[in-house]
């Protein structure tokens, strides 16, 4: 039996603890925060409570196995999943709108075909076929196995682009997601449905690999899941189980150093001076100002986001973060409402040129999230509501200035107003959520959200490996291989536990 330490408490530090304890070692937490979750935050006031982080679940076969591998209770026995229905509302700026329903190809295109005109289904059927291949091609790879040595494997792109047949250029093919919208779903609605998916989780579709395509791929056939009672729900049931697995958790504890000798992690530092000793160090967060070398020992040009430096990766700006507005709205939910609806911006090349030049943009793409859920609000006369939108990190803007963020609250309040009529007449109090707040959160540099990691543009959008080539350190998390979003900050969990548990012969999870 080994003793382990974790640092930090987000959900693949967590998921990593919960694997270790149950293979017989002896793992002790240590946060800085007074609580767990990391970004799967919450805020309540007033019979009013809002997800201060992700508000869906995608890919829940990943915290199947978690609690299936760390216990008697399933998931589904810890906590409520419903499946949302539609996935989403789409309105674009040229007044279309559609409801795409929840794991139904024929649904989706059928619902494309009504709204956008006939054609426009099979198109985006056809698309979400080529992301199936780049999805079946890079799977095991890139989510299921530790990073592979040899990392330019995952630099060539899976994605079986369409060859165009350019004036004067000869044949082309797209190598971004702005590409494929372009030249292959031929109808700018479609392209803005696309680019949608991009700028939700960060990623400038005008550089994002033509892989990303396996991000609506994802999401229209494994399902988007709502938590009853909001996203923190899951984040208790996971540290639940790690509390039933005799995991120990220290909060308020900061760790300021990873302790080393003879080139291996023994142990941390606390910022109180305490030095706990352990077997093995697992970093939910970057290690790289925690060590006195280079954790990767090589010295080499790191991959995309070096675990928690916010790096875009490609010389740019920083990672964005996301901008929140929390409204507690008097009035009942109108019962036609769905889950979540995305208000296109009329310009989503301007809106990307202004995010990742570090300015803000001034009709941004703003995601309407509306649970039916009673815990939620005080009774069925109050609705909670939020609004978010992603935007620049905390530095190329000034996140902490007040008279910006009410400033741009009252842009996506204005943008939401096609969601929500009467907006301001409902309107009892609001709270704003910035990249600053994330910063202080999470601690994650500017407030940055990571992405998944995706194959292709020469490795430019992974994450560094699991295991560093420090003896005994491990990285656990979005900032780590295979990226962020809650479903692969799961799968890291699986990763880093495996390569603990079984060595340098472990292969990958099952």
């Amino acid at each position: 039996m080994a003793g382990i330490v974790v640092i930090g408490a987000g959900m693949g530090a967590m998921a990593t603890a919960a694997r270790l304890a149950v293979a017989g070692h002896r793992v002790t937490v240590y946060e800085r925060s007074a609580t767990y979750g990391g970004s799967v935050g919450r805020f309540e006031r007033d019979g009013f409570v809002f997800d201060t982080g992700p508000g869906l679940l995608r890919l829940p076969a990943v915290y199947r196995d978690l609690f299936v591998k760390t216990g008697k209770e399933s998931l589904e026995q810890s906590v409520r999943l419903d499946q949302v229905e539609p996935a989403a509302h789409h309105l674009f700026a040229d007044g279309t709108d559609v409801r795409l329903p929840n794991t139904s190809r024929a649904g989706v295109v059928s619902a494309l075909d009504a709204a956008l005109g006939a054609g426009a289904g099979e198109r985006w059927a056809e698309f979400l076929g080529r992301a199936r291949d780049a999805w079946d091609r890079s799977r095991r790879p890139l989510l299921e196995e530790p990073l592979w040595p040899d990392r330019q494997v995952l630099g060539r792109d899976p994605y079986p682009a369409v060859r165009q047949r350019r004036r004067l250029r000869g044949a082309r093919q797209a190598a971004t997601l702005a590409e494929i919208g372009a030249w292959e779903l031929a109808d700018p609605r479609l392209a803005a449905l696309l680019d949608g998916y991009a700028l939700a989780y960060g990623l400038d579709p005008r550089r994002a690999p033509a892989s990303a395509a396996v991000l609506p791929y994802l999401e229209q056939t494994f399902g988007s899941w709502y938590v009853r009672g909001g996203m923190r729900e899951l984040a208790r049931a996971v540290y639940e189980r790690c509390l039933a697995r005799r995991v120990e958790f220290r909060f308020g504890a900061e760790v300021v150093r990873i302790v080393e000798k003879d080139g291996a992690a023994t142990g941390i530092e606390l910022a109180d001076g305490t030095v706990a000793p352990a077997d093995h160090v697992v970093a939910g967060v970057a290690p790289e100002r925690l060590v006195a070398r280079d954790p990767d020992g090589d010295g080499g040009v790191r991959p995309r986001g070096t675990a928690g430096s916010g790096d875009g990766g490609d010389g740019g700006a920083p990672v964005p973060g996301r901008f929140t507005v929390l409204l507690a709205l008097r009035g009942a939910r109108d019962p036609d409402a769905a889950h979540r609806t995305v208000v296109h911006s009329p310009d989503g090349s301007a809106e990307a040129a202004d995010l990742f030049a570090g300015r803000t943009s001034a009709l941004p793409t703003v995601t309407v999230t509306r649970p039916d859920d009673p815990a939620t609000r005080p009774d069925e006369n109050h609705e909670a509501v939020t609004l978010t939108a992603t935007v620049a990190a905390h530095g190329p803007l000034d996140w902490s200035d007040a008279a910006l963020r009410e400033r741009y609250a009252d842009v996506l309040a204005e943008r939401a107003g096609a969601v929500l009529p009467g907006l301001a007449e409902r309107l009892i109090r609001r709270e704003v959520r910035t990249p600053a707040d994330t910063e202080a959160q999470t601690g994650a540099a500017g407030g940055s959200v990571p992405p998944p990691a995706l194959a292709g543009a020469s490795g430019g959008f992974l994450y560094p490996a699991n295991a560093t080539r420090l003896t005994g350190l491990y990285r656990a998390g979005g900032w780590a291989h295979p990226g962020g979003g809650l479903a692969h900050a799961g799968m890291s969990g699986a990763l880093v536990a495996g390569l603990i548990v079984e060595g340098a012969e472990f292969r990958g999870s099952q």
